[in-house]
């Protein structure tokens, strides 16, 4: 009964209240078993009742102490209270154990003279190495259980009872502790290996094997229960074939693995993990060190090298082991010079996150955010990147290794610190969880009497005081460390970074430049000079704003490393920053908004489009701290502006160069939404979100210049004699604009009553004409270029039409061709009512009520056929042309095009000028397959993608992949493809569009 439950029955005693002061959870049990046969005597001794008090848990300790008593045999029994009463060095050391481990407890009442063992361990100085745990485990399986395995595995825990003894009462401290776990796991793999031996003198005879230690194991810094990684080196003794020893070694690897793992009798000593040999589970278990070396110098991944950081021989044949070392060493260090080094570890530890299950995330000390991992992985990353010139990092030790990286400047001294005294304490508590009951876990408990336990057991290693609360504290205390590990984690590979180009105190060390540089070169940086010289530039000098750069910067780096191009991000952010720096609110944004930064080093790292739309302007970037700064603006809103813009404005050039000012800064809205994946759910949602908006910016911008230059001609010449329409075309009237589409356009007038046609066309001309130059011409602002080659005769005919022109223009002499442009033709700007005549003269163009003859299938089909053979710009590749290659736009559009020519008249639902419209409406109605209308959609999202992709990246237009390497990654980047998967890309875009090809053959073109 708990003692809440005792009090509130008012039944509880004197001698339970003495016990509740104690610390005594269920003071009746306790009183219970202090009367019992085993503790007579003992119940009203002071000094053990003290002591029992004094553990992480009273209750169990004493409920351990009885079975152990009443397990013991009658002299044993005798001697073992006496000890209790006279020795406070064994009386802490056991109850010490048994109060936080049931486990522990466990087998002490299997096998109570174990005791014993915690009387050798009376000096402070005596540490036990791996031949003393050999001797031990060596003795028990000689004088033990008939059964050698089950013998190992009582010799084992009698080991790991003496560790658990000392690191509970503070003789070894985390890493001592750590290193003897591990030396008892080499100890434990060599006496399994003898005992294999043993049983197959035959295989012993023929081969020499080596076990690598892995992981903690390699690291000597293994946990109490936690699987142990190796990989196993074999060799053939003299007379012996290669193949016929290998099979030997298996042999005895595998017996070892069995030995280790058996789970009969006193159960598991842990699992032997082999796993992170050459092709993990797919590869032999046991290969020669030739072998070994043959698939590191070929097929090693980056991760792979990364492991073999903590390789370490722990048993076997020594000298294989130091072989196999010496040998695979050189390797390790230079993997840093690997591409993508930095990347691909990162996206690994990135995994390893997005793995954990989100019922786990906030529990987890090892894996999660904060936890034991991001150390590790900090730490492993400076090794790998410095070790290469510097030998004194070269250890498998964590803490080890980050006291080195202090000591030689990389890692700076109040970081190591806080890192140091983070990691000991996650570690201590992972170690006691795992005391418990001697179980592979690295989670949280939730229990309250699990919590409470584990506080009282660190009360050493926590801040705050445990007497009053201690779960609360201890809660607290792992808080604080995972916020710091993680805030440390984030910067520590930047932070030195500063100090290279900043003065340091005396005394102080920090990165030499040659250091730096090769720790910006791992991080992707091409020219790590010009990235140093940024870096010093921005945060050197004494004033506030140099003080927020520093603060800033090693978060921003990290964030420009995560792209495909840092070294454009670093350079952008410089630009921006010497813009702005002296504007109070930019570095205050960047400095109180985290997810600001974070997106402005995005975008400046994405590509060019963005950072030179931003450069142009740079207040822009207050976009970034609105919540809702990045949501695209609609057409009326966006045209309210302009063309409040355009009235204040002076000249007619003025005027439009307002409007183009405008467009700069809602292109860079859409560019930056579009970069930081705000548009849409799915890259179909985005891409149409972007072409809407882009659409709605191109024609808002058209009618505040129309409006201007109208404007202009009429404070010279008097009021316009006619009405003006702007027709768009192509991809602009589809809403499908990309962001370095030309606006297509038609531009029709239609003369006021009692004009004369030739006056109204001379006036309509002169404004479309200042329209066009004023919106195309260079200036700071981009160009909007309109194209209005889609006119009947092309540049051949004149640039404004009265709608009775186009009209006996369609009449007699429209070609086929010409009706399929009009499929997406729609009034964007200019006189509503004009517009929607225009609109009724060429629906029965492009909707024919007769469908489309034999003769215009025929032509349209040869068409296309030409543009495929003869407008592929030379050296272009078929299979990546976005625009006109093999299952690219061209192809899908035509075929939707087709479609529409053929049935649009009697199904409106097929009026539309949008394709994706277009193609779900033909499914509809049943005209093309669910399947092969997927597959379509599929290849034009995909390829309008990549064509807003290289135009986002290289800062031009362009309708294939990038031949320069960075360029292509940038746009794998923004297609969602990690670093170093840019092949992928490609060959998923060549994938999607040969099945695309495949259904416009048979729909487009009739084939089978």
């Amino acid at each position: 009964m708990a003692v809440e439950e005792q009090r509130a029955g008012g039944r509880i005693s004197r001698p339970e209240m003495r016990l509740v002061r104690r610390g005594f959870t269920d003071p009746a049990q306790a009183v219970r078993l202090l009367e019992g046969p085993e503790l007579e005597g003992l119940a009203d001794d002071p000094v053990l009742l003290d002591a029992l008090g004094a553990t992480a848990d009273p209750d169990l300790a004493l409920l351990g102490l009885a079975r152990l008593l009443e397990a013991a045999d009658e002299a044993d029994r005798h001697t073992l209270r006496d000890t209790l009463t006279t020795s406070k060095p064994l009386r802490d050391r056991l109850l010490g154990v048994l109060g936080v481990s049931t486990a522990l407890g466990e087998h002490l009442a299997r096998h109570p003279h174990d005791w014993h063992v915690l009387v050798t361990f009376e000096l402070r100085d005596m540490h036990p190495g791996p031949e003393d745990f050999r001797r031990a485990l060596a003795e028990g399986v000689r004088g033990g259980d008939r059964n050698p395995a089950n013998a190992l595995r009582v010799a084992y825990r009698r080991c790991l009872l003496a560790i658990a003894a000392r690191d509970l009462t503070g003789t070894t401290d985390l890493a001592q502790t750590a290193a003897e776990l591990a030396d008892l796991a080499g100890a434990t793999l060599q006496t399994a290996l003898d005992l294999a031996a043993e049983q197959d003198q035959e295989a012993a005879a023929a081969c020499r094997l080596a076990v690598i230690g892995m992981g903690k194991c390699g690291g000597r810094e293994l946990n109490y229960v936690s699987d142990v990684d190796v990989v196993f080196v074999a060799e053939p003794r003299e007379g012996v074939g290669e193949q016929e020893a290998l099979a030997a070694a298996t042999r005895l690897a595998a017996a070892l693995t069995r030995l280790c793992a058996d789970t009969t009798g006193e159960g598991t000593i842990w699992p032997v993990d082999a796993n992170l040999r050459p092709e993990g589970r797919n590869g032999p278990l046991v290969r020669t060190l030739a072998s070994h070396l043959a698939y590191y110098q070929r097929w090693a991944k980056t991760w792979e090298f990364q492991a073999l950081l903590k390789a370490r021989p722990v048993a076997g044949d020594a000298e294989l082991g130091a072989a196999y070392l010496e040998a695979l060493a050189p390797m390790v260090w230079q993997a840093a010079a690997r591409e993508n080094f930095v990347a691909d570890v990162q996206q690994m530890r990135r995994r390893v996150i997005d793995s954990i299950p989100a019922t786990e995330l906030d529990r987890q000390l090892k894996l999660g955010p904060g936890g034991l991992r991001d150390v590790e992985f900090s730490v492993q990353l400076l090794q790998l990147v410095h070790g290469r010139t510097d030998p004194a990092l070269r250890s498998g030790n964590t803490l080890e290794a980050l006291a080195a990286l202090s000591r030689g400047g990389y890692v700076g001294r109040a970081d190591a610190a806080s890192l140091d005294a983070a990691y000991r304490f996650l570690r201590s508590l992972e170690h006691r969880i795992q005391l418990h009951r001697l179980r592979r876990t690295h989670l949280m408990p939730t229990a309250e009497e699990d919590l409470r336990r584990l506080a009282r057991s660190l009360a050493s290693l926590i801040n705050d005081d445990t007497r009053s609360d201690p779960v609360a504290a201890l809660q607290r205390e792992w808080k604080r460390h995972a916020v710091e590990v993680r805030r440390l984690h984030e910067k520590l590979f930047y932070r030195p970074l500063l100090d290279a180009v900043a003065e340091l105190p005396p005394g102080a060390a920090g990165l030499t430049p040659e250091a730096a540089r090769a720790r910006l070169e791992a991080l992707g940086y091409a020219d790590p000079a010009a990235a140093l010289r940024h870096i010093s530039a921005l945060a050197s000098g004494v004033s506030r704003k140099a003080a927020i750069q520093r603060t800033l910067l090693p978060v921003l780096l990290g964030w420009f490393a995560d792209s495909a191009d840092p070294d454009a991000g670093l350079l952008n952010f410089r630009l921006v920053s010497d813009a702005l720096g002296r504007t109070p609110w930019y570095l205050r944004l960047l400095r109180d908004e985290s997810a600001a930064a974070e997106q402005l080093a995005r975008v400046l790292s994405a590509g060019r489009l963005a950072p030179d739309l931003l450069l142009r302007a740079p207040e822009a970037v207050a976009m970034l701290g609105d919540p809702q700064g990045l949501v695209p603006r609609g057409r009326a809103a966006l045209q309210s502006e302009i063309l409040a813009a355009v009235r204040r404005a002076g000249s007619t050039a003025a005027a439009v160069a307002s409007a183009r000012s405008v467009r700069r800064r809602e292109l860079f809205r859409t560019a930056a939404a579009d970069v930081l994946g705000r548009l849409g759910e799915t890259p179909g949602e985005a891409l149409d979100v972007a072409g809407e908006a882009l659409t709605a910016l191109n024609a808002a911008t058209l009618q505040g210049a129309l409006n201007a230059c109208v404007a202009g001609w009429e404070a010279e010449n008097g009021d316009l004699p006619t009405r003006i329409a702007v027709i768009a075309m192509g991809r602009f009237g589809g809403h499908e604009l990309g962001y370095g589409s030309d606006a297509d356009v038609l531009f029709v007038h239609e003369p006021l009553l009692g004009s004369l046609e030739q006056e109204a066309a001379r006036a309509a001309q002169a404004v479309c004409h200042q329209l066009r130059t004023l919106l195309g011409a260079p200036s700071t602002e981009p160009p909007l270029l309109v194209d209005a080659d889609l006119r009947p005769e092309g540049r051949s005919g004149p640039l404004v039409r009265s709608l009775a022109s186009y009209a006996a223009y369609y009449r007699r002499w429209s070609h086929a061709w010409e009706s399929q442009a009009l499929l997406r033709a729609e009034p964007v700007a200019g006189d509503e009512e004009l517009g929607v005549r225009f609109r009724g003269l060429i629906d029965p163009l492009r909707y024919p009520g007769t469908g489309v003859p034999e003769r215009d299938l025929v032509e349209i089909r040869r068409i296309k056929a030409r543009i495929e053979a003869e407008r592929l710009p030379r050296g272009a590749d078929p299979t990546t042309h976005t625009k006109i290659g093999r299952g690219g736009l061209a192809d899908v559009e035509w075929t939707v095009q087709l479609l529409q020519l053929q049935h649009g008249h009697e199904l409106p639902a097929l009026r539309t000028t949008r394709t994706r419209l277009a193609l779900a409406a033909a499914v509809e109605a049943g005209l093309v397959e669910a399947a092969d209308a997927e597959v379509l959609d599929a290849a034009w999202v995909l390829a309008s993608r990549v064509r807003a992709a290289v135009m986002l990246v290289r800062g031009r237009p362009g309708d294939s992949f990038p031949g320069e390497a960075r360029e292509l990654a940038g746009v794998a980047r923004y297609l969602g493809y990690g670093a170093g998967h840019s092949g992928e890309l490609v060959d998923d875009y060549r994938r999607t569009t040969r099945r695309a090809r495949v259904v416009v053959d048979r729909l487009f073109y009739g084939g089978g």
